[in-house]
């Protein structure tokens, strides 16, 4: 069976739509990235610069054997960092709790708890399935109008974007990690996860479980004052 290759227009104007066509497709394929650098440019600060405000918001990042990844223990670091700095006055957990024997929320609240932060200054998101609907669940059931969000530094840039889409004023604080397999792998994600980015903003879908409002945030905020 012979294999018919593709024959390049032989016109010049032939030629010339083609070559258009192809850098429209780079654009295009370039659009979100360049969105996503440009709306976080002044957004993203050091651990030590974090500004001061009442929620921290923590992006779950897998378990290992029930307790936090590696790389989600290297969040929950930082916010507790921030927590014993006093720069911030409520930690936002929001992860995976889909099913019964996974529960991200809990094993992050235990370790931030582990580490110095009170059960009481902690709330848990149980349907923060992914970074836009962690974004729009602290909006609209948790009334978060202004946080830090803590992640790593390959995946600040979208979650400070998809949260201020969703209303909130947002700042990032990127954990930096070792370059490795993980690393990568985080980086490669991203690339792809960008383009959803960028629809999700524009159109604002609903997150995949929204339910009523919560008063944990408020609650944890005025038992502290």
């Amino acid at each position: 069976m012979r294999i018919r290759r593709p024959r390049l227009p032989r016109t010049r104007a032939g030629q010339r739509r083609l070559i258009q066509g192809v850098v429209a497709g780079c654009l295009l394929a370039l659009a979100p990235a360049t969105w996503l650098r440009l709306s976080t440019a002044d957004r993203l600060r050091p651990l030590t610069h974090a500004p001061r405000t009442d929620v921290a918001v923590v992006f779950g990042a897998g378990l290992w054997h029930g307790e936090p990844s590696p790389y989600l223990a290297h969040r929950l670091d930082a916010a507790a960092a921030l927590y014993r700095a006093g720069r911030i006055g409520v930690v936002l957990v929001t992860g995976d709790n889909s099913r019964e024997d996974y529960d991200e929320p809990d094993a992050m609240r235990a370790y931030l708890t582990r580490h110095g932060v009170p059960g009481r200054r902690i709330v848990s998101d149980y349907a923060g399935f992914d970074t836009w609907d962690s974004c729009v669940r602290a909006k609209k059931i948790f009334g978060v109008d202004r946080a830090v969000l803590v992640s790593q530094d390959f995946h600040i840039r979208r979650a400070v974007a998809l949260c201020e889409a969703a209303g909130i004023d947002s700042y990032g604080v990127g954990v930096a990690e070792a370059r490795d397999v993980t690393w990568y792998y985080g980086g490669v994600r991203e690339i792809f996860a960008t383009g959803k980015a960028a629809l999700d903003a524009v159109f604002e879908p609903d997150p995949r479980f929204l339910g009523p409002r919560e008063p944990g945030v408020r609650e944890a905020l005025a038992g502290g004052r």
